[in-house]
Formats: structure tokens, C-alpha cells, sequence
């Protein structure tokens, strides 16, 4: 694992991103744990360290392109999945507070697991459906910032991240290269749910020709508390 640690180091370095051994260690705990639950549970289709390095770990930590986390206290992921951005965000910023939300319980088992063997603080895993847990005042409107690696359309996104959001925080979503056209599509459902789209960052994975894109959603207003709407009408009615 050293000698494949310097791909993990060079790609953390363009980032700035520094860190301990402590955290280092960490992500190779969380490598383990993923590849052995793996084999018994779909997380992931990449396994390969190299592979996740680039794909899960420098992906999920290219946040830093677009803000400084250091200035971050809360944060929910939103269809965390196997822990994607989230646990990669609490390891090398170990300062947020984080929620990792997804409604499929098995997931929440693995991660719960993770943030034992890591010896992760002042982080959560929670089973539920976004519609669900945004309508608990616990967490309504009451984050710095909400990301999502989930595959969905933006729009649906939206109304599924944004009334996580404090007024004054962000939502960022996870995108492909096909964010530009995909944002112009979301733009309606944006202002609706008092959101104004910031910016769109393309970049490319370190040491990969993997486009990638952040989409940056500020939010300037309280949502209306009709949002978001019932299971199944999110995705089926799009705003």
C-alpha cells in the first residue's frame, strides 16, 4: 500500500490538501472495510485502491475547489450511498459535523460500521428517504451545506438537497460533464425552492481524463414548506 500511496498524495497535493498519518491510515481502513463489504453487498462497482483513490476519494475531496471547508460547520450528504462525498469529507476535514443520509438501511449498517473502525466523531448515519427527513425540523433548513454524488437529475436534486439548506449556506451537486445543459434544465425548480445557481466548476480528475463538474446552488431564501413534495412526485413531476 506505500508505494500506491503516492498516487493518493500527488492528487491530494493538487488539491492542497494535507494530511496526517492518522487520516491517511483512515482512508485505508475505509478502503478495507468497502472492498470486504463489497463482497457480500453491492457499494461499489470500483475496487481496485487506484481506482478508488481517483474515483471515490480525490472526487469526493475536489469540494475544495469551490470552497473553503475550513469555513464549514455542518454538512448532509444526501444519498450517501457507500459514504460518497461524505466520509471522505469528514476524514480529511474532521472539524464538520456530518450527516450521512440514505434510504437504504443495508448502506447505513456499512457506514455505521466505517465510522467505528475509523474512529470517526461528531457524525451520523441516518435511514430515510430525502422527502422524509427534510419535514423533521431537526434538520430542516439547518445545514452550511448539502452535497449529493447521487445520480439524478438536478432538478429532482434540488428539491431533495435544498431544504436541508440554511439560508445563507449551499447546495453542491456531484455532476458529469453534462452539468452545463442539465443546470439550464434545473433553473425553475433552483428559484423555486429559493436556491440561485452560483457557479459550474468543469474539471478533470487528477491524472485522468474524467470530466467532472460541481454545481454550486446558493441559498438566498427559506423554502416553502410544501417542498419537498411526496415519495415518487419529485422524480415523476419534475418542477
Amino acid at each position: 500500500m506505500n508505494e500506491n500511496m503516492f498516487q493518493f498524495e500527488k492528487g491530494l497535493e493538487i488539491l492542497h490538501i494535507t494530511l496526517t498519518e492518522i487520516q491517511k491510515d483512515q482512508f485505508v481502513k475505509f478502503y478495507e472495510r468497502l472492498v470486504e463489504k463489497n463482497k457480500v453487498m453491492n457499494l461499489t462497482a470500483i475496487t481496485e485502491w487506484e481506482d478508488v483513490v481517483q474515483k471515490h476519494f480525490l472526487d469526493s475531496l475536489s469540494l475544495v475547489r469551490v470552497l473553503d471547508l475550513n469555513q464549514i460547520e455542518t454538512l448532509i450528504d444526501v444519498g450517501t450511498g457507500a459514504g460518497f462525498p461524505g466520509i471522505p469529507l469528514k476524514i480529511a476535514f474532521p472539524h464538520i459535523k456530518i450527516t450521512l443520509m440514505d434510504s437504504l438501511n443495508k448502506r447505513i449498517r456499512f457506514l455505521e460500521e466505517v465510522i467505528q473502525v475509523c474512529g470517526l466523531e461528531e457524525i451520523e448515519a441516518i435511514h430515510s428517504r430525502a422527502e422524509d427527513l427534510a419535514r423533521n425540523q431537526k434538520y430542516r433548513e439547518n445545514y452550511d451545506l448539502c452535497v449529493s454524488r447521487a445520480v439524478a437529475n438536478l432538478s429532482a436534486l434540488s428539491e431533495y438537497c435544498l431544504p436541508f439548506v440554511k439560508v445563507g449556506g449551499q447546495f453542491i451537486s456531484y455532476k458529469s460533464a453534462a452539468a452545463v445543459e442539465e443546470t439550464v434544465q434545473a433553473q425553475r425548480a433552483i428559484e423555486i425552492l429559493g436556491g440561485k445557481k452560483r457557479m459550474i466548476d468543469q474539471f478533470q480528475l487528477p491524472d485522468s481524463d474524467i470530466s467532472r463538474a460541481l454545481v454550486v446552488v446558493d441559498k438566498v431564501k427559506n423554502c416553502s414548506k410544501k417542498y419537498p413534495r411526496k415519495a415518487g412526485m419529485v422524480t415523476s413531476q419534475p418542477l
